[in-house]
């Protein structure tokens, strides 16, 4: 019996030395499993997350602005809370901007956090129009989608707004239909009529100086230039009788002589455009005026036919200035 059982005692430690050292292999297997999985549960929660809310329809909490008292102009803000934890959408599409109708207009979204760290979706509407009379209108309803495919609806909220003026007046004290016209201020005119005086007296200042200038010019031309002495002559003759007058035919004669620098006859005319070819545009009246010339003085009984040398030395004058300027 001691024999056996030394034998039994000897079999009962190898088995627990065996447990001993098997044991640390399978609580290490137990945990390696255990890690598996809470990775893989991890890994796989946001996709079962989005697959549970894809193709949801939420209702979110919404702020509305108050119902009444706005007027042309003003601005009121709707606020929508965005799901999150379990509800999660992810990002959410903000509606378009523009009129939403003939009362207001949309402006761009924003985004908010408040204190709780819940992210809100803020809406501005301004005021665009507005009728003669007190007037119910709505906010318009939204359909908002996410990223997640999951769907946010938001109800129309009624409201009312203003007209721009009363329909009728008080007609009391000074609240009255129609406005009496208001006088406008008197502006100071002394320093306007001093510079009116001021412009007036350089404008005429110039004028004079432009004139004075022009008589000046025309007695120095007349005094200077052959044509412009020979009209001045002619017209302090007898007016009828100038064209036959020989003081007339002479003073012509003469002013032609200056001009050329010679005595000028009928042949010697080219010399004479030469020297003035302004004169070749009377060509043919010149021709007519030396033959006449010689007729008049060199024939015994020279003819009486009239020869227009008024108009000739006018004309001469007129080429003569033009050339001058």
């Amino acid at each position: 019996m001691r024999q056996g059982g030394r034998r039994m005692g000897t079999a009962g430690r190898s088995h627990r030395r065996t447990w001993a050292a098997t044991t640390p292999v399978f609580l290490r297997a137990c945990a390696l499993s255990s890690a598996w999985v809470m990775a893989l549960a991890l890994t796989l929660t946001p996709v079962m997350s989005a697959a549970a809310v894809s193709g949801k329809v939420f209702q979110p909490m919404v702020q509305e602005p108050r119902a009444y008292g706005y007027l042309l102009g003003d601005v009121l803000t709707q606020r929508i809370l965005l799901p999150a934890g379990d509800n999660d959408v992810g990002s959410v599409t903000p509606p378009s901007i523009g009129r939403t109708g003939a009362w207001l207009e949309r402006l761009p979204a924003r985004y908010e956090t408040d204190a709780e760290g819940r992210r809100w979706m803020a809406i501005d509407y301004q005021v665009v129009n507005v009728a003669p009379t007190l007037t119910r209108i709505a906010l318009p309803g939204l359909t908002l989608t996410s990223a997640s495919g999951a769907t946010l609806l938001v109800a129309e909220w009624p409201l009312s707004i203003g007209p721009m003026t009363p329909a009728d007046a008080f007609n009391a004290g000074d609240l009255q239909l129609m406005r009496p016209d208001r006088p406008a201020p008197w502006v100071p005119t002394a320093p306007l009529r001093r510079q009116a005086s001021v412009a007036l007296g350089l404008l005429l200042l110039t004028v004079l100086s432009w004139v004075g200038w022009w008589l000046w010019r025309n007695w120095r031309e007349s005094a200077r230039l052959p044509f412009a002495r020979a009209w001045r002559q002619m017209r302090r003759l007898d007016g009828p009788n100038v064209d036959t007058s020989a003081d007339g035919w002479l003073c012509l004669h003469h002013a032609l002589n200056e001009t050329a620098g010679h005595v000028v006859h009928a042949g010697s005319l080219p010399s004479l455009f030469a020297r003035a070819p302004y004169l070749q545009p009377l060509h043919a009246q010149l021709e007519q005026f030396y033959q006449q010339s010689t007729e008049r003085f060199f024939t015994p009984a020279p003819a009486a036919a009239p020869y227009p040398l008024r108009g000739l030395c006018r004309s001469l004058y007129r080429a003569e200035q033009r050339h001058q300027r």
